[in-house]
Order: structure tokens, then sequence, then C-alpha cells
């Protein structure tokens, strides 16, 4: 029976994994739309945001068949709620890079974003795709050193997010109310994808250390 448990937390582990790994590849699919004005990059990041949603449901599904057979105690059921937080935090990620893509397809053929704020988003997108390649490694080798190091990439991407608000409140800003709200909500959607992956990597920590404090 615990043999059959172990399997069965592997192939948890692997989902999430697999999640991380979707979501990092439709944000930078995303990205690619948004400074391109690839069509074909936007329109995949969009079909495929179902296929991270059924990741999402299979965690649940799995870690909810666990709570009922095997009745965890202990660091099991730690992993078991690490599973669930974390699946929740990926399946946002990868709603926001579907809210980039769709922002993306909008502005189709032209780029969504002016050339003053690209090297701004360039940036951001860097961050981004470097805490979502932080939290697959984490997943699949637990190590609260590289999970605490999200908190500092988050620093990061928060200053670009106020060097972004700089930029579209200058008084010489050409480009009108509506590119301006499409940029706020762009760098929003930036932000908050770093946001959940600083929560996924606190939840890591807590399953190795059994800590919530920071």
């Amino acid at each position: 029976m615990r043999d059959e448990f172990r399997a069965d937390l592997q192939i948890v582990s692997q989902l999430l994994v697999d999640m991380a790994e979707a979501v990092r590849a439709a944000m930078r699919q995303a990205t690619r739309g948004l400074l391109t004005a690839d069509r074909a990059a936007a329109e995949t990041v969009i079909a495929r945001d179902a296929e991270i949603d059924d990741l999402y449901r299979h965690v649940e599904e799995r870690v909810c068949d666990l709570l009922a057979r095997q009745a965890p105690v202990a660091s099991d059921l730690r992993a078991m709620i690490t599973a669930l937080h974390v699946a929740a935090d990926l399946e946002r990620m990868g709603d926001l890079a579907d809210h980039v893509a769709k922002t993306a397809l909008r502005r189709h053929p032209s780029p969504a974003v002016p050339a003053e704020l690209r090297p701004v988003f360039t940036d951001m997108a860097g961050i981004a795709d470097r805490m979502a390649e932080k939290i697959g490694s984490v997943l699949a080798k637990p190590d609260a050193d590289v999970a605490a190091e999200l908190d500092r990439d988050d620093d990061a991407m928060d200053d670009l997010h106020k060097s972004l608000f700089g930029v579209l409140l200058g008084d010489d800003w050409p480009y009108g109310v509506e590119t301006a709200i499409d940029a706020t909500l762009l760098g929003r959607f930036y932000e908050r994808f770093a946001d959940h992956a600083v929560n996924a990597g606190e939840h890591v920590v807590y399953l190795i250390t059994g800590s919530t404090s920071g």
C-alpha cells in the first residue's frame, strides 16, 4: 500500500512539473506574439490553455483520490496540500499568459507594445521565464534555496513594473489612452505571473521545511 501511495504521489509531482513547463512555454509564446505581432504564436497559447487546465484537473482528481483512499498524515498530507496550492498558482499563471496572447491578437497586425516599451516588456518577460524555469526545477527536485530566490526575482519584476508606469505617466507619452491601458494591463499580467510563481515557491519551501515563515 505504501509503495502504491509513493507511486501515485510521484505521478502528481510529474503532473506539476508538466504544468510548470507548459506555463513557461505559454508565456514565452505569448511574449513572442506580443512583441513581434506573431499571430500564430499568440493563437497557439490560447489553443493550448485548455491543456494546462486539464493538467490542473488531473492534479485535483489525483490528490482527492489519494486523500480519500490513503488518509495521509504529517509530511504526506503536507505534500498533498502543497500540490493543490501549487497547481492552482500554475493554472493562474497559464491564464495570465493567455491574457497576454489575447492582447497581442487584439492589436494584430500591429505590435501591441510600442517601441519605447519593448525593452521593459522584454526584461519583464525574461524575469517571468526565469521564474517559471525555477518553479519547474524545484518541483522536479525540491530545493528551498532555489525556491527562496523567487522573492528576489519578484523584486526585480516589481521594479520594472514601476518603471513602466513612469513611462506611461510621462508628459511626453504620444500613443493615447487605449495603448496606455493595454500597456498597464500587460504590465499587471507579468507582475501577477511573478507573484504566483513566488506563491508556488513558498509552498515548496513549506513542503520541505514545514514552516510558513519567510
